[in-house]
């Protein structure tokens, strides 16, 4: 079958003839009808595996930490050689996809094949013909959901996490900074969920895209003192919670939303964006900084995710799983429109191309 990789080595992303998995228990084997490309995640990636052992190590110090405590456990030749096979190794690509269900393992109950499904994960969901998907990282897809829209499924998730974890209620004001694919994913949803919606970006086009999509008032970063809101902050009436979905080094959204927020607002970090806080500016208006961790309870836990071990429904009302099942329900109702924010379609043999578009030696304009 065909896959999209990224060689750790030259830094080329190609597409390779790859061995098909396997259908193993606690899961599913999907034949993959369309995957997204999360421009703002890929792209870092990417960014990452260019850079040189040093930059590496400039970019992700935990890492560099991780190399000194096993160089300790395990000794230099152990870890040598880690390092030699993790650079000799490829990458794949890719972690939101949706498809057809070609095989069923065993332990699984709530799938049959042939059934349209989403999937989220990396490894798991990647631009490949096939993967393997376990069973708590895949949704059926409702029937008037085509499967374009049902791939955005992860980011979709992560957006819809994020708006959990600010505890935003009906008629609230929320500002969302970053307009990319998730911060216009969190924009509509805030919107459906009956809040007034700000929508902060450097970018105009995605400003508008934000206004016709349903924002209440958008505008660029550097335009927000013209705004009206700039008097609502400036008598503590600013929005009761912040959602950050920018991907930046700069501390600028970090600021900005220390601004907006009004006294004892919540601000909430979904994307990756520099968080150097501004104590007197948050501790003046006594800010709740709260991280929304990906798609929601269960990522990262191994017995949730592979193993295929749920959390009692009464205990966990909304798991990764549920989050993404709710998702496509608001774009079955129409509540959540994502086809306004798929700019580009290429086959798996143009995955070149289309990674090309995101490190920007093809200028063209894409949500992201």
């Amino acid at each position: 079958m065909k896959q999209v990789l990224q060689d750790l080595r030259s830094h080329q992303v190609s597409v390779e003839e790859v061995p098909p998995p396997s259908c193993l228990p606690e899961g599913v084997l999907v034949k993959s009808a369309a995957s997204l490309i999360s421009s703002g995640t890929e792209r870092a990636t990417m960014t990452l595996g260019s850079k040189s052992l040093l930059g590496k190590a400039l970019e992700r110090p935990d890492l560099v930490r991780q190399v000194f405590r096993r160089l300790k456990t395990t000794g230099a030749v152990d870890v040598i050689a880690t390092v030699r096979a993790r650079l000799n190794s490829s990458l794949a690509l890719g972690y939101s996809s949706a498809g057809a269900v070609l095989e069923v393992g065993s332990g699984v109950n709530e799938f049959a094949v042939g059934d349209p499904v989403a999937c989220a994960g990396v490894d798991h969901a990647s631009h490949a013909e096939m993967n393997w998907v376990p069973k708590n990282l895949c949704v059926k897809i409702p029937s008037n959901v085509d499967f374009d829209s049902a791939a955005s499924v992860a980011l979709g998730a992560i957006a819809l996490q994020g708006v959990r974890i600010s505890e935003a209620k009906l008629g609230e004001r929320v500002a969302v900074i970053g307009l990319g694919l998730v911060g216009q994913l969190v924009a509509q949803i805030l919107h459906a969920a009956g809040c007034v919606v700000w929508g902060l970006d450097p970018d105009p086009d995605r400003v508008k895209l934000a206004r016709e999509l349903g924002a209440d008032f958008a505008c660029e970063n550097r335009d927000w003192e013209e705004s009206p809101w700039s008097a609502l902050c400036q008598h503590g009436e600013g929005a009761d919670a912040v959602i950050l979905t920018a991907a930046t080094p700069s501390t600028e959204p970090i600021q900005l939303a220390g601004q907006l927020a009004r006294d004892r607002g919540i601000v909430v970090i979904v994307g990756d964006v520099r968080a150097d806080i501004p104590r007197a500016l948050y501790y003046k208006k006594e800010l709740q900084v709260r991280f929304s961790r990906s798609y929601g309870p269960g990522r990262y836990d191994r017995e949730y995710e592979e193993c295929g071990r749920d959390y009692p429904y009464a205990f966990v009302r909304w798991t990764e799983k549920r989050n993404m099942e709710a998702f496509l329900e608001l774009v079955a109702q129409q509540k959540v429109r994502v086809g306004p924010l798929l700019t580009h379609r290429f086959s798996v043999n143009e995955a070149s191309e289309a990674y090309r578009l995101l490190s920007g030696e093809r200028k063209e304009k894409y949500v992201g």
